[in-house]
């Protein structure tokens, strides 16, 4: 089968389309036909290896996953002895190393019947972006009905996600963003859009029950002045490719556990882990019409390089879709 394969650290030129063995399902996996994949920041930091440190676990000199993605949608071709949810031919989406490829083979527990409603492109599009919203607002930002929630990075991935999610809980929601995007921003339901350019969101006088920090280029005083006095701040700035670093975003995030023992505020550091669970919240969400996701361009799995180039520079909004 072909696949988008990555030997060592660098530029999308590392990346090339190769003839690879196609994957078996283990008993607990299903074997996946891939229709789309999704492009994520996730997939140029395991691209450069950046931050530095992550090649501690990543790998030293390359990575130890030699094909990049993560998010897919297409057609179960075979499943293990152990599953019993699908057969051959269920149209399905989910989350698994190795999706830039044209068979992905995944854990039972990660994968979950498509959404009716979706395409293949826009199912591919919602994984690990809408599950990293969910578990943002729903599980460390517990928000409710009525709340005051901002967005910071609200065209992004996740932000697009995160908008709708919280729209559909009943908070008040305000998007920070581009100029060239608060359209968007607002198409998805925020009752407020900020330019960055033109008005710096932490200088307002404005209050937040939670905070979204979806890009990781404020400090935590910063984050913290728009809180309520018992506000929630959720971290989960993936950071934008500046050309390495030691930490990157970690330094953010580490900060902000070793302060939250001592303030009275929430301050939250989020690791999503996929599962079916959250899949089919995500589903439902998109089938009731409350979540809809947007993709600003296709690419062919052959460009999957300039997918990724196109991404990390940060000239990309939503998500960005590989069709295979």
């Amino acid at each position: 089968m072909k696949a988008v394969v990555q030997d060592r650290y660098g530029s999308p030129d590392v990346l090339g389309v190769r003839e690879v063995d196609k994957p078996v399902a283990a008993d607990n996996e299903v074997l996946v036909r891939v229709h789309a994949a999704a492009v994520n920041a996730r997939d140029w930091h395991l691209m450069r290896g950046d931050p530095y440190m992550a090649r501690m676990v990543l790998g030293l000199r390359g990575p130890k996953t030699k094909i990049r993605g993560t998010d897919f949608a297409g057609r179960v071709e075979a499943v293990g002895r152990d599953v019993k949810r699908f057969r051959p031919g269920d149209e399905v989406f989910g989350e698994a190393e190795g999706a830039f490829a044209e068979y992905v083979c995944a854990p039972d527990g990660v994968v979950e019947p498509k959404p009716a409603s979706l395409t293949f492109a826009q199912a591919a599009a919602m994984p690990l972006a809408g599950n990293t919203a969910l578990m943002g607002l729903r599980d460390l930002g517990r928000v409710q009905p009525g709340q005051h929630v901002l967005v910071n990075g609200a065209s992004g991935g996740v932000g697009t996600f995160a908008v709708q999610i919280a729209k559909a809980v009943g908070a008040e929601v305000t998007g920070v963003c581009s100029t060239r995007n608060l359209d968007l921003v607002r198409s998805l339901g925020a009752d407020r859009v900020i330019d960055y350019s033109g008005e710096d969101f932490t200088r307002n006088g404005r209050r937040y029950d939670v905070v979204f920090d979806l890009v990781g280029n404020r400090s935590l005083t910063q984050c913290r002045r728009v809180l309520t006095p018992s506000g929630t701040l959720v971290l989960s700035g993936g950071g934008v490719s500046g050309g390495g670093s030691l930490v990157g975003p970690m330094g953010l995030l580490i900060r902000g556990q070793a302060l939250s023992r001592f303030v009275r505020q929430r301050l939250l550091v989020l690791t999503a882990t996929p599962s079916k669970e959250n899949l089919s919240a995500l589903r439902g969400l998109a089938e009731s019409g409350k979540v809809a996701p947007v993709i600003d361009r296709t690419y062919t799995l052959s460009e999957v390089p300039e997918a990724i180039r196109y991404l990390e520079v940060e000239h990309a909004r939503a998500k960005v879709v590989i069709t295979v």
